[in-house]
């Protein structure tokens, strides 16, 4: 595994942010950028934080920043989406610094969970008709398959390693099991020289080892461990406590 990373970190140019009373610098994740570089992990990197708190806008910017389809894919795909007709603020104010592999452009995905139908369907016509031997998702239409189904196969067939990948809230779709799965998955394009950015909230996907994980808050953003982390806290309370936390929530 090197220990060289794709990306680096990702620093705010202040100079070039019209105005901090407008969305998205509004966030409070997204302005404590304006004082610190945020540093990624070499290998992976987790955002995690409530809905609003900043986590997939800032991973939206970077994946436009490396080129990917905002929308989701690689940095070849080209259809049209609503995301496509979005100015988004942060493409403008980040800058990325990369490493010696991520100037070389090698491999690389941007998954959104939100609008993969999205890219499933941009897929489809560029695979039909070929031999099995060159398709890069699998045998079969991923809209011939459940939600869950689609993302595995996006998963286990057209990732490999080697690049960069860029995961927001890849277990929308997923059971318990099969985020299991794919955090097995997760190390396999590690192993083979990939580098992962994943927002989630997910506290299965989030507990792989040695990774870096970033709290999006009111407050800010911070670095945590994972048994600090509320996803990790507020689960085991729960299934170590389930009858009592289920009467108290469903007092009257």
């Amino acid at each position: 595994m090197r220990s060289e990373p794709y990306l680096k970190d990702v620093l705010l140019n202040s100079t070039r942010v019209r105005s901090w009373e407008e969305y998205p610098f509004t966030v409070p994740a997204i302005r404590a950028l304006k004082s610190k570089t945020l540093k990624l992990h070499p290998k992976c990197t987790f955002f995690i934080g409530e809905n609003g708190s900043g986590k997939s806008t800032l991973l939206e910017g970077i994946a436009e920043l490396e080129g990917f389809h905002p929308a989701g894919g690689t940095r070849n795909f080209n259809y049209d989406s609503r995301e496509r007709t979005l100015d988004n603020p942060l493409k403008y104010t980040l800058s990325l610094g990369k490493g010696v592999l991520g100037k070389l452009r090698r491999d690389g995905f941007f998954f959104r969970a939100e609008s993969f139908y999205n890219a499933g369907s941009y897929i489809e016509p560029l695979e039909e008709g070929l031999p099995m031997d060159r398709r890069l998702y699998g045998d079969k239409s991923l809209h011939e398959q459940s939600h869950g189904e689609a993302f595995l196969t996006l998963f286990t067939e057209r990732l490999t390693g080697g690049g960069l990948y860029l995961f927001d809230e890849p277990e929308a779709a997923l059971s318990p099991q099969r985020q299991l799965a794919f955090v097995a998955a997760m190390h396999g394009w590690i192993q083979n020289e990939a580098q992962l950015v994943i927002a989630t909230h997910s506290p299965i996907i989030m507990a792989y080892p040695n990774a870096w994980i970033y709290e999006f808050s009111e407050r800010g953003m911070r670095r945590v461990e994972y048994r600090e982390t509320e996803h990790y806290r507020v689960t085991r309370a729960f299934l170590t406590r389930t009858e009592a936390m289920l009467e108290e929530l469903l007092k009257e």
